[in-house]
């Protein structure tokens, strides 16, 4: 059987978004096609630092984080790229002026503003990674480090086009519904860290296959022939998608791999 690289989301798509956990169908597949030579992937809109516990229990082949700006590919860190200080500090600086509120997402850490926000979902967030004892130690106008990404939350006391505008020269904008914005930079997606770990490995595009749900797994869609959209999954994947499987719960990652007779 010939070696291909698999690529997986996480949320939705391999974690189920009720129980937390990767089903344990989908755990027997992921055995079955290292046994059958398969290299799988973890690519995820994710920064490491929020990579799950329950997802680093399994021995992945790799790790392509924060939409494709930090890749590792056994414990070798192969690509990093972070936003410097000071552009870190302006977009900051721009998102406060304009009214929005945000979750700056770094490699080794995340940051939240010092005071609670007005966006419940923020503060849901928060209190989510506070829990893990991540984005606790330094808050967003400490401007004392930097990040690769970020998350923004939007309502009509905003300027969101304004802000946007001013990301425009090196960001990229992820509509992720109802007034969230993922921002990543614009050289890199889900989709370039696929590129990349294919070339690296000399696999061959007809041998990978992606794995998503949401609106920023549609470059990654784009870039593969093999895409599998989840039962349920954002409508924006419907272009692109070859194949729709059952939903995570459902035994989706096994019925997928069985399809493609990767298992």
């Amino acid at each position: 059987m010939k070696k291909s690289a698999l690529f997986f989301d996480i949320d939705g798509t391999i974690l189920s978004e009720f129980t937390g956990e990767i089903p344990d169908s989908t755990l027997k597949a992921f055995e079955q096609a290292q046994k059958n030579g398969h290299l799988l992937f973890i690519n995820s809109g994710r920064t490491w630092i929020c990579i799950p516990d329950e997802i680093r229990k399994y021995p992945f082949d790799g790790y392509l984080c924060g939409c494709g700006s930090y890749l590792v590919f056994r414990d070798q860190v192969i690509l990093e790229s972070h936003l410097s200080l000071e552009r870190g500090k302006e977009i900051i600086d721009k998102m406060l002026e304009c009214g929005l509120d945000g979750i700056m997402e770094g490699t080794d850490d995340i940051y939240f503003h010092r005071d609670k926000s007005r966006f419940p979902d923020v503060e849901r967030i928060r209190y989510i990674f506070k829990e893990q004892n991540i984005g606790i130690d330094k808050y967003i106008k400490d401007d004392s480090f930097v990040y690769d990404k970020f998350c923004v939350f939007a309502d009509e006391k905003s300027d969101k086009e304004e802000f946007f505008k001013f990301l425009s020269k090196d960001m990229k904008i992820i509509d992720r519904g109802n007034e969230m914005y993922e921002i990543i930079q614009k050289p890199y997606s889900k989709g370039t860290a696929c590129g990349i770990i294919l070339k690296e490995l000399g696999i061959s595009l007809e041998d990978a296959y992606v794995f998503g749900d949401s609106s920023n797994d549609v470059e990654m869609f784009q870039f593969a022939k093999h895409a599998v959209a989840m039962g349920v999954h954002a409508e924006v994947l419907e272009p692109y998608t070859e194949f729709v499987t059952k939903t995570v719960e459902d035994g989706g990652i096994a019925y997928a791999m069985k399809h493609y007779g990767l298992i």
